[in-house]
């Protein structure tokens, strides 16, 4: 009987450290109003080649390599509703995902959520064969990079 106690006081532990927030977190992340995004969908949508580079200096090359990954290219594609199909951090499944922008102009792509939510991604830049995005959660950024999008021809 003592070991099942001692594990619901573990379970309780954890469910009220989950509700907790940490010294990491921005308490303006993910506030404030949606506002159009900078583009429409319809730019992401289309063929890539992907790398990522942590290091400003080595964003040049991280384009060539992005360019070269076009015959392993990865697909964007419209979601059901007004969003992308794209995968997120850590998770294989692919997610609709919608465009946002923010009062102060940045863009983000992420879930029905305020932009600059931990889960979404900033686009930094956009033309139509150029992205480069990150991830908003600090250690998702981390751990990932800056990803170099380059759109794939035929």
């Amino acid at each position: 009987m003592r070991g099942r106690y001692a594990l619901s006081g573990t379970v309780m532990a954890l469910a009220v450290g989950g509700c907790m927030s940490t010294a990491d977190e921005s308490p303006a992340a993910g506030t404030g109003p949606i506002v159009p995004a900078a583009f429409e969908r319809e730019r992401l949508i289309g063929r890539w080649g992907v790398a990522s580079f942590h290091d400003e200096k080595d964003r040049r090359r991280t384009e060539s390599e992005a360019r070269a990954q076009c015959g392993q290219a990865y697909a964007i594609t419209k979601g059901p509703t007004d969003g992308v199909m794209m995968h997120v951090a850590d998770d294989p499944k692919r997610y609709e995902l919608r465009l946002k922008g923010n009062a102060a102009g940045r863009t983000y792509l992420g879930f029905e959520a305020p932009p600059g939510h931990p889960q979404d991604r900033e686009i930094l830049s956009s033309t139509a064969d150029l992205m480069t995005m990150r991830f908003v959660d600090p250690d998702a950024n981390r751990r990932y990079g800056t990803f170099v999008y380059v759109r794939c021809r035929a």
